[in-house]
Order: C-alpha cells, then sequence, then structure tokens
C-alpha cells in the first residue's frame, strides 16, 4: 500500500480507518461509537468500549505462544538476565495484582513505581493495568524533591519502589530518597512496597508503612486476579514531564486509544510482528520506555528487550550483543546514546552478527547529520530518526517501513504520521509557513488514539499549555520546524523553555528555582546550550546578593549542589557563570535566548532595547574566561 493513500485516507476519514484499526485488539465490548467529538479539543475514542491493556499485552496472547519469550530483562549492572516466557509473565503479573489487592489498590487508585529497568517494573505497570489503576513511573534518577511533586500530584494510595539502582557499576540506594520525598510530601501514601534487590543491605525500615515484595509475592504466588475492564477513555497512566512553570504536567493517557495506536505503530512504524523482537534502550520511566519497552511489543505478541546498564558496559559491543543472541529485528534508541558509541573504537560494530537487525530508530532529541551517517555507515542497516513526544505517546513524524519505506533523508524525522493531520504555523500571522519557511510544528485536532486526553486533574492547564497559542485550537508542540517541498519536516528546536539534555525534557524554571534557593544567589538565567554529546546542557549566569559572603567559586558549586539534590544528577548545569548583572531589556525582561546565542557563539540578536549593554559585555569576558567552580 502506498504510504500517500493511507495516510490521506487516516485524515479524511478518520471514523473509517481507526474502526478498522480497533481490529487488532481485544474488545470486551465493543465501542458504540468510533469518535466522539463535541467537546472540542477534548475527545473520545472508541467509546462505551470496554478493553484492557494487561488482557491485549499478556492473556489474549496465551493460547498460541505462551512459550514464547515476552520478555528478556538483561542487567550489565549486576550481571543478572531473566528470560521470561508468555505464561510466566501472566502468573508474575497476576501476583503482583494479587499484592496490590491485599494493600487495598484498587480501580482508578494511583501507584508511583519508582524501579529501573528491571523485570519487576514491568510486572507492577502491567498488574495496575490488570485492575484498573492508574500507574505513574518515575525516572529513577530523579531526586527526593522531584518526586516528592509527582506524589502530591497523583496522590498515590501505593508507591513501589526497588531497594536501589545501578550506574556505571554504582550503587544507587533508592530507599532514602522515598523516605526522604515521604517526608517531604504532603499526601504520602499509606504503603511503600519494597523490591529488595540486595543491593542496599542497610536500608531503613519503616513499621507499618514499608512492605516486602517477596514476602507478599510468596503468599500470592498462583493466584489469578479478574481483570477489570475498563471504558476506552478511562485513565490508564500519567507520566509527568516538564513545564516551564516549574510544575510537572501529569501527562493522562487512555485505555483504548492507547492499545490501538501501539498496534498500530508497531505493525506499520516498527515493523515488528508476532514472534519478532524489538530492543529500545529507554527507561521505563519514559515515554518510548512505556510505549515501545513495554504496552507496544507485548501488545503485538512480540518479545521485548528490557536492559539495564550503560551502552559501553561490559564493553561498547552490548548492545549489539543482544542483537546478535537474540535475533533483534528493530532497534529504538536516542542519538546521545549513539553519540556515547561515536566515542568508541567502531570496530565494536562490527564484532556481532547484526543479520537480524532491520531497522534501527533514534528518538527524543533531534538527530544530526553526522552522527546519522557514522551510525549508518557503521552497522549497514537503515536509520531512521523519528519524532514525537511524551503528550503523544507515539511518533508524530516518522518514515513507515512496516508500510511503504520513503527515502530517509538526513536531518528530518520524516514525514506525518498516520492520523497526524499536521501544518508549520508563521508564529506572528498564525498562517501556514511556505516551504522552507520555519514556524511552529502544530496538531489539527481532534488528536489521533493515542495521545494525552489532558493533564492530570488540570483541564484548564490543558488547554492553555497546548491550546493557548493559535486559534483554531490547534495543538502547539511548541517545537520550531521547516517542512521542504517534498512534504519532509526538519525539527529546529524549542519555542519554551524546556531543553532536551539526552532525551530528557528539563524546565529551564525548574533549574532556576533551584538555583535561587541558594542563600547567596540574588537572581539567576538558565539556558540550554548545544552539546555535541548530549544535544543539549543547562548552563546558569547567576547574580549574588550584596550580603553574600561567599567566593564566586563556592557559590557556584553550592548552586551545583542544590540542582542535584532537588532534581537529580540529570538536570546538573555544565557550567555556571557569576556575574554582576543578567541583560534585560528597560521593560525588565531578561533576554535569555540572548544568552544563549552569547553561550553557543552567535549573533545575540536586537539589542536596542538593552536596559545594561555593558551586561552583555561582562558576559562575554565570562564566557571566554570560563566558568566559577564548575569546572
Amino acid at each position: 500500500m502506498r504510504y500517500e493513500d493511507v495516510y490521506r485516507r487516516s485524515i479524511e476519514d478518520p471514523e473509517s480507518f481507526w474502526a478498522e484499526q480497533a481490529e487488532a485488539i481485544h474488545w470486551h465490548v465493543r465501542p458504540r461509537a468510533i469518535l466522539e467529538y463535541d467537546d472540542p479539543p477534548f475527545r473520545r475514542w472508541f467509546a462505551g468500549g470496554l478493553t484492557n491493556l494487561c488482557y491485549n499485552a499478556v492473556d489474549r496472547h496465551l493460547d498460541a505462544r505462551g512459550d514464547q519469550l515476552a520478555l528478556v530483562a538483561v542487567s550489565s549492572e549486576t550481571g543478572v538476565t531473566r528470560e521470561i516466557s508468555y505464561r510466566e509473565l501472566h502468573r508474575e503479573v497476576n501476583a503482583f495484582a494479587a499484592v496490590l489487592r491485599a494493600l487495598g489498590v484498587g480501580k482508578g487508585d494511583r501507584v508511583v513505581i519508582y524501579m529501573p529497568n528491571m523485570a519487576e517494573a514491568v510486572f507492577a505497570m502491567l498488574a495496575c493495568a490488570r485492575i484498573g489503576a492508574v500507574h505513574s513511573v518515575v525516572f529513577g534518577g530523579f531526586a527526593a524533591h522531584n518526586l516528592a511533586l509527582r506524589i502530591d500530584d497523583a496522590r498515590p494510595s501505593l508507591l513501589i519502589a526497588a531497594d536501589a539502582g545501578m550506574r556505571g557499576g554504582k550503587v544507587i540506594p533508592y530507599k532514602p530518597l522515598v523516605d526522604e520525598a515521604l517526608a517531604a510530601s504532603k499526601h504520602p501514601p499509606a504503603h511503600v512496597l519494597i523490591v529488595d534487590r540486595g543491593l542496599d543491605p542497610r536500608r531503613s525500615v519503616v513499621e507499618g508503612r514499608d512492605v516486602d515484595y517477596a514476602t507478599l509475592r510468596e503468599r500470592h504466588l498462583g493466584e489469578d486476579v479478574a481483570i477489570e475492564w475498563l471504558e476506552s477513555n478511562e485513565p490508564s497512566y500519567l507520566l509527568y514531564t516538564s513545564g516551564t512553570t516549574g510544575k510537572p504536567k501529569g501527562v493522562q493517557r487512555d485505555v483504548g486509544g492507547h492499545a490501538v495506536a501501539m498496534a498500530l505503530s508497531m505493525r506499520t512504524v516498527y515493523d515488528v510482528g508476532p514472534g519478532q523482537v524489538m530492543f529500545s534502550t529507554s527507561d521505563v520511566g519514559w515515554a518510548v520506555g512505556h510505549s515501545y519497552n513495554v504496552y507496544g511489543p507485548l501488545i503485538a505478541g512480540a518479545t521485548s528487550i528490557l536492559y539495564e546498564g550503560l551502552p559501553t558496559n561490559p564493553d561498547p559491543g552490548v548492545w549489539w550483543s543482544l542483537v546478535e543472541k537474540y535475533r533483534v529485528r528493530t532497534m529504538f534508541s536516542s542519538p546521545t546514546g549513539i553519540r556515547v558509541l561515536k566515542k568508541q573504537d567502531p570496530e565494536f560494530l562490527k564484532k556481532h552478527d547484526l543479520s537480524s537487525l532491520k531497522w534501527l530508530f533514534l528518538a527524543g532529541e533531534p538527530l544530526d547529520e553526522p552522527t546519522a551517517q557514522w551510525i549508518t555507515e557503521g552497522i549497514g542497516k537503515p536509520v531512521i530518526d523519528n519524532y514525537w513526544q511524551t503528550e503523544t505517546g507515539w511518533p508524530v513524524l516518522t518514515l513507515l517501513p512496516g508500510l511503504d519505506l520513503k527515502p530517509i533523508r538526513f536531518g528530518s524525522p520524516g514525514l506525518p504520521n498516520l492520523g497526524y493531520r499536521l501544518r508549520v504555523i508563521n508564529e506572528a500571522s498564525g498562517e501556514d509557513a511556505k516551504p522552507n519557511e520555519k514556524g511552529v510544528l502544530v496538531i489539527v485536532p481532534p488528536l489521533p488514539p493515542g495521545c494525552m486526553t489532558t493533564v492530570w486533574n488540570d483541564d484548564r492547564r490543558f488547554l492553555a499549555s497546548y491550546f493557548g497559542h493559535f486559534r483554531d485550537l490547534l495543538y502547539s508542540s511548541l517545537d520550531w520546524a521547516v517542512r521542504d517541498d517534498d512534504g519532509y519536516t526538519f525539527i529546529l528546536g524549542r519555542t519554551d523553555d524546556v531543553i532536551n539534555v539526552a532525551g530528557h525534557r528539563l524546565g529551564t524554571r525548574e533549574i532556576e528555582e533551584a538555583v535561587a534557593t541558594h542563600p547567596g544567589v540574588a537572581e539567576a538565567a538558565v539556558v540550554g546550550v548545544h552539546d555535541e554529546l548530549k544535544g543539549q546542557v543547562p548552563i546558569v549566569f547567576a547574580t549574588l546578593k550584596q550580603s553574600n559572603t561567599e567566593t564566586a567559586d563556592d557559590v557556584a558549586r553550592g548552586m551545583l549542589k542544590r540542582v542535584v539534590d532537588q532534581l537529580g544528577g540529570v538536570a546538573r548545569p555544565a557550567r555556571v557563570y557569576v556575574v554582576n548583572a543578567l541583560p534585560k531589556t528597560r521593560s525588565g525582561k531578561l533576554l535569555r535566548r540572548s544568552l544563549q546565542a552569547l553561550a553557543e557563539n552567535r549573533d545575540p540578536g536586537d539589542l536596542s532595547t538593552l536596559d545594561d549593554p555593558g551586561a552583555l559585555e561582562e558576559i562575554r569576558g565570562k564566557l571566554a574566561r570560563g566558568p566559577d567552580g564548575a569546572g
């Protein structure tokens, strides 16, 4: 089938198109309507239909492929590999669901999961889905402050945590972070369920609150927990993403639309079907981890590889060794991951048999052409960029090798995905940008199945954050883009103050707020600047209070510590510059884009409204001399 024909039908006759796609999943009760759209931009896909994500991911495969591998959890940190069939996955998920029920968790309750890439994280997610609980996975690298914010917004009845994670051979205790987060939280859950990996033997235990999973698992192993059939539009999970206000947004996903989108994308985008193998290197705490480590491959009846560890341990060929061993068909990683490998001996790309590998997909941040060229030549396989967001849950721009592979153009994630009606809008006029003219990428509603339904408990924020930028209730991606004469779209970067560090979205406002807690800091501005390895990194410009008695180096080190303590190591600024004044307009607006331009050695733009020209000149000198206390 031609891409053009299928795409045109998906946007011109969406109800008929999505009715066909809905046949790919199991419905306990079939939908009464494919689309209800009487309250734009809110929409209801497959309204009235009853289904369940866990049933579609596990139970329905038992007869045809019960003994096939469903999940392979590999940890190069602990040296443990677990190969789990669909039948074994069914048993473990039922046991976990029984444990949740025993702890009082029911339909609609929220469960926060704070775990690394380990099999029990997948069991926990699917167990929540089985009983109709709403899971919210928090990346294990986030600090206690970040965890507390998410707890207070979701108000969970249970928190599930590993005792510890590992990175680069170093144990990272999670339990102290959980204890600190709960102490700071206004709405702590009644229980904390600990999955003990034996990595932190000195972990604390709070009597009456902390519960050991292994003990309860043994008690409930062998139980069958009934499926909770959910209306298609009920929430399946929350996934928090950084915003410009400093408060994270709880992206809310539905049940039926998510399942249908996963089934379609596995077939058309990632070209993976029943019995085949997909390897996503993402963390389960990110959107890719939810969609293509867990739900997508399992809904498709495929095998999913879950990896805990660095791409260079025990050697830079570890990913490719897994491709060879498990005959991976499609691999999904990030440009940062590939740039890490680019620093290693290229011979590691050729040590393993990659004959099973058909496609390497890269997403999470813009893919630069040199990196794309290097990995394409290195492994001799097509490398496909794709663009999407936590909010969309599956690709917005991509090529579709499972349907009709169009030519790859380095630098572009490709063409509009099925169901996405896209425009590139001139920011000033609101009109369509001309070919090769910069504009904002927008989606014409209704958003297709699988996209967020709202912000958790905050419809107003959903409307303001995503639909309040242009007339006609257009969804703004908040990304600059250009579209060429052939319809290929190129992403140019964010229009707001969210930066992308190695695929992790960070709000500069969040970092500024952490920096500002230092008693010596008067004012701070954080900008994201280009980095060859990570895509972008945050850097800090700060002024000090007159009452401050510490040296600039000491304050800079203190600012770094505050950011790491409150937001985690992933948010650590690359550089800190202590200055006498920050550049502002005469009306008091801080010129962040000028700061970013100077830091990237670009023209800072029109400075005619600058209140103090000397501020920028001082910053030029500071950039030339080097950072304070953060080298």
